[in-house]
């Protein structure tokens, strides 16, 4: 693969369905892999359970026409059990048919995973944390990054496994947005270590919505729920701005993932609007203007958009950066360089590489 012409993307996906089956109760204590996330067969059918709760299917089933559709990988006629995005092996094989040099994997839990006990929640963050960069980005350290999971029930147990992640290896981590007071300022003990350690921090699309829209397959609640996904990361971005977070931690680095580009420069607009008009009536006010903090701080991520190439510069190409969504449906893959080109060929041809390779190898520690 040509170096010059190396795609980098900064959000693929492991899903639950793809997840080593035994890789939690491999992992856990005795006493919590009673607990934790297994895999049983209900009706006929692997699932996955945890703390007595179906938490989602194991694989694909066979015959199972929707997710089959569903999947890049099958649309791309390469068979597939359901288990193809967790075999580091494979996966890369999938990496070299799509011209993409190095991938930034979202595991299950950005997804959800919801595990209620705070010491078992901890454990398997832990044990997925292990497993990703033991057994998995250690095939190609120089091309995968799944990211560590941080747990969201205490700003202390987060960036103390932060710091245990990143020591291990990892070069990034999500913690679910949705589950925490962004707005609390004790959280500010894992901005402190995220900019300490120099590891990004991702916030996910996952909640965020009314719940009486959300994800049916094969129902027109699908699309409609798609179609507002991305603008779920607006309150996130809005807090830690006007909280002060990032002001107050120079050295964190956002990343707004599969948040899309065209929605933002309005909304930075907007921020800077009540900034201008607010900042001397509200505390916490930032000393500048929000978008600035952005372009400093912050990468917005996008996959395939429409008039993306006429929204960047109002971002700047140094905060945004292409994904191709690996294995969902709305993946690129395996038509990426043909998707890019369509997309983004009429940008500079610097600007170009800064979104599809230089600014995620440089963010993740990549060569480019």
């Amino acid at each position: 693969m040509d170096p010059a012409t190396r795609l980098y993307s900064c959000d693929d996906h492991l899903d639950l369905r793809a997840v080593p089956p035994d890789l939690w109760q491999a992992r856990l204590p005795r006493g919590q892999a009673e607990r934790g996330p297994r895999v049983v067969v209900r009706d006929g059918t692997p699932v996955w359970v945890c703390e007595d709760r179906v938490l989602g299917g194991s694989g694909r089933p066979k015959g199972d026409v929707m997710l089959k559709n569903l999947s890049a990988i099958t649309r791309a006629g390469i068979d597939d059990d359901g288990f193809r995005p967790s075999n580091p092996k494979l996966r890369l094989e999938d990496m070299d048919l799509d011209g993409v040099w190095a991938s930034v994997i979202y595991g299950p839990v950005a997804l959800g995973l919801p595990i209620a006990d705070p010491d078992l929640q901890r454990a398997c963050y832990a044990a997925w944390n292990d497993w990703a960069v033991e057994e998995f980005n250690a095939v190609a350290p120089d091309r995968l990054c799944a990211l560590a999971f941080l747990p969201s029930h205490s700003p202390d147990a987060a960036a103390a496994e932060l710091e245990r992640a990143v020591g291990l290896g990892h070069r990034g981590a999500i913690i679910d947005v949705f589950d925490i007071d962004l707005g609390d300022r004790s959280w500010d003990h894992l901005w402190a270590a995220a900019a300490a350690t120099g590891a990004p921090i991702s916030f996910h699309l996952k909640g965020g919505t009314s719940p009486k829209l959300f994800y049916e397959m094969g129902k027109w609640k699908s699309a409609a729920f798609a179609t507002v996904l991305p603008l779920q990361l607006d309150e996130p971005l809005a807090t830690m701005v006007f909280s002060g977070a990032l002001e107050r931690h120079p050295g964190l680095t956002l990343v707004l993932a599969e948040s899309g580009v065209g929605w933002l420069p309005w909304f930075l607009a907007r921020m800077d609007f009540e900034w201008h008009n607010l900042r001397d009536k509200i505390d916490d006010a930032p000393t500048v203007a929000p978008s600035e903090l952005f372009r400093r701080q912050v990468f917005a991520t996008f996959e395939e958009e429409a008039d993306a190439a006429d929204f960047i510069p109002h971002l700047g190409a140094g905060s945004c950066m292409w994904a191709s969504d690996y294995p969902h449906t709305d993946s690129t893959f395996p038509e990426s360089r043909r998707a890019v080109e369509e997309a983004l060929g009429q940008l500079p041809a610097d600007d170009l590489r800064m979104i599809t390779a230089t600014n995620c190898a440089e963010l993740y520690g990549f060569a480019a």
